[in-house]
């Protein structure tokens, strides 16, 4: 195996290891956020509106907060539309541009699964410094939380 090859593995190695704990963590997220009626993806959309000056985002930028394609994003931001939990509005500098903005049902349903989520991340990631492959990423995340705090 040449040096290569073991930097290869070791990547690899390391990928599985965040695939793992990211599957841990949704999973976690899921169940939660079901008290709620959201779904992450849904959660992490939300959030990133409120965490916006003036609570809104291009379709674009949007997208990228929630690593999905546009077309996902379209679908998404109509079924959280239809629920009244954000809207559409023209950008007034661009009339060509659209920005998803958090409705005031959707800020006070992000202040009630906030706690929800927070609660079951923090339940996840003390379940993944119990297992040994995970313990050392878990235990990263948990310190990049506290840097950002």
């Amino acid at each position: 195996m040449s040096v290569d090859d073991t930097s290869v593995a070791v990547r690899a190695h390391g990928w599985r290891t965040l695939a793992a704990l990211h599957a841990a963590i949704e999973t976690r997220l899921e169940r939660a956020l079901r008290a709620v009626e959201l779904s992450v993806v849904e959660f992490t959309v939300l959030d990133a509106l409120r965490r916006q000056d003036g609570f809104h985002m291009r379709m674009q930028q949007l997208a990228r907060a929630a690593a999905l394609s546009p077309s996902a994003t379209t679908r998404l931001v109509n079924r959280l539309e239809e629920r009244a939990l954000l809207t559409r509005v023209l950008c007034a500098d661009d009339r060509r541009g659209l920005y998803t903005e958090l409705t005031h049902a959707g800020q006070a349903l992000l202040d009630e699964a906030a706690p929800i989520h927070a609660a079951a991340l923090e339940a996840a990631l003390a379940e993944a410094r119990d297992v040994p492959e995970l313990e050392e990423l878990a235990e990263a995340v948990e310190r990049l939380e506290r840097v950002q705090a």
